[in-house]
């Protein structure tokens, strides 16, 4: 991955937990809403930090292995997303954005993890 594509991805995760920061600052005020709220935010915000510990790697194998913290934590973040919009806690409008941005962003960090392999292993 090249310096640009890594600082981009760098500043699209931190974009993407701004987004969540403010998306759960106007989550109605229920304890429902409180709980779900809280878990979209750590498991969100814990994206960029975590992909920065990636680029951060002292081998492709510690590389990869933090890659996957990155995609697990991109996943819960989607999964609470869909909690909230399956539960009607939160118009749909409201977390398609989002939702389609973590997506998005389990896709390429899953083609990164696949690119960084392949490179340790070499071609087939």
């Amino acid at each position: 991955m090249s310096e640009q594509r890594g600082g981009d991805l760098r500043d699209r995760t931190k974009a993407f937990a701004l987004a969540v920061i403010r998306f759960v600052g106007t989550l109605p005020q229920t304890q429902t809403t409180s709980i779900i709220g809280k878990q979209v935010l750590r498991s969100a915000t814990s994206v960029g930090a975590n992909y920065r510990a990636a680029r951060r790697a002292r081998s492709i194998v510690e590389f990869i292995a933090k890659l996957g913290i990155v995609e697990e934590e991109i996943d819960e973040c989607a999964y609470w997303l869909e909690l909230l919009q399956e539960s009607n806690l939160v118009p749909r409008e409201h977390i398609a954005p989002l939702y389609t941005e973590a997506n998005e962003l389990t896709a390429i960090i899953v083609a990164s993890t696949n690119s960084a392999k392949q490179r340790r292993t070499g071609p087939p």
